[in-house]
């Protein structure tokens, strides 16, 4: 890197952390330069607008061009792109297929997955685009993000289910389910064991938007529940809830709303 590149991201560096801004003296000082070397320096960046000078006075602040780029740039990527090496590493930690979905609208439709899974007994279901709401963990831990009457509403357009028509453990009642959605809501994430369908269980948190009071979307973890027990299923929680916390990070800020951005969906976790 050359030394007046250097010397000019260090200057950026340093006032990021200063929001009334700096003078020209503390600016030199803390990068170990000439005033006069600082003064050329801050005047090409307030020429770029990388940097402004505040006439009431003469700090130097940091304009919002760097911001400007920062968010063009996130705006840019792929949320999914943005999720992968996240699912990549939880599937990869748990040994077990992890899904990404995406709430749009009145769904939640499974936009991304990592298989973790690389022998033996593997749970990889390849049909269906929409999660069913009350008896998958996605659904039950999307739905523990709205008011009771918000995710009834819900469940109702799709039907709670008969019994026999998914699996054993699956919520067939308004008391069954609602009892479903207040350990979710309890626990931050949910969990279910032999409830979409027999063979299978999942646990699944909520992706949190900044400002926001609903999901707009889920990370989940699936298997075999012959390998996932309740027992691994909640020694599982930490790696869940720390992927869960790093992809709402990133796309804090990137997006006013996570919405679809690929065409490619995938089927329903249990």
């Amino acid at each position: 890197m050359s030394n007046a590149l250097g010397r000019g991201l260090r200057a950026l560096e340093l006032l990021a952390g200063h929001c009334e801004g700096l003078p020209l003296q503390d600016i030199a000082g803390a990068l170990d330069m000439a005033p006069s070397a600082t003064h050329r320096m801050l005047v090409s960046l307030v020429e770029m607008g990388y940097v402004r000078q505040d006439p009431r006075h003469g700090n130097y602040i940091l304009a919002l061009k760097l911001i400007s780029l920062a968010l063009k740039h996130l705006s840019d990527i792929d949320l999914v792109d943005l999720a992968r090496p996240m699912l990549d590493q939880l599937a990869n930690e748990s040994g077990e297929l992890v899904r990404l979905g995406l709430v749009d609208g009145e769904s939640l439709i499974w936009v991304s997955k990592a298989q973790g899974t690389r022998s033996g007994l593997r749970y990889d279901p390849d049909a269906g685009a929409e999660a069913k709401l009350s008896c998958t963990a996605s659904g039950l831990a999307w739905l523990s993000t709205m008011s009771t009457e918000q995710a009834l509403e819900l469940v109702y357009r799709q039907g709670l289910p008969k019994p026999g028509q998914y699996g054993p453990n699956a919520p067939t009642t308004v008391e069954e389910l609602l009892a479903c959605l207040q350990r979710a809501r309890s626990q931050g994430y949910a969990m279910v064991s032999e409830s979409f369908e027999a063979g299978a269980a999942a646990i699944a948190m909520p992706i949190m938007q900044a400002g926001q009071k609903t999901a707009a979307g889920v990370i989940s973890i699936a298997g075999p529940s012959v390998r996932l027990t309740l027992e691994r299923l909640e020694q599982l929680v930490p790696a869940l809830q720390q992927t869960v916390r790093q992809l709402e990070q990133a796309q804090v800020g990137s997006v006013p709303h996570l919405s679809l951005m690929t065409a490619t969906s995938v089927p329903a976790l249990p």
